[in-house]
């Protein structure tokens, strides 16, 4: 099984920075077969602020550990496609809701193979 289909299939996972002793546990989306991931605290989140200075990062998806490269994504389409995909993995809940806020968008990382 692939990366996207198994963070599809995950509610949660978690992600570790060059700088951090510890995984974060956060909510991942794929859109077209990519993976995408944003920061519930906006750019003020900690595990973000370390993935936006060294974006090799490793992602655990039931315990399985992938290297990726955490790539900033700026494209309003896209980021649009993305944000249903939240609305929709996460049942249009309120904290699916919080991660479609104009603050939380801008931290939208594409994780791409290393």
């Amino acid at each position: 099984m692939d990366l996207s289909q198994l963070v599809a299939d995950e509610r949660e996972v978690d992600i570790q920075t060059p700088s951090a002793d510890r995984r974060v546990t956060i909510w991942a989306v794929v859109d077209d077969g990519q993976v995408y991931v944003r920061s519930y605290k906006g750019r003020s989140g900690r595990w973000y602020q370390d993935a936006s200075a060294h974006p090799d990062v490793v992602l655990w998806v039931d315990d399985r550990p992938f290297d990726l490269r955490a790539v900033p994504v700026a494209d309003e389409a896209l980021n649009d496609r993305v944000s249903t995909a939240y609305l929709t993995k996460y049942a249009n809940s309120g904290p699916a809701q919080a991660m479609t806020t104009p603050e939380v968008r801008t931290t939208t990382l594409r994780l791409d193979p290393r």
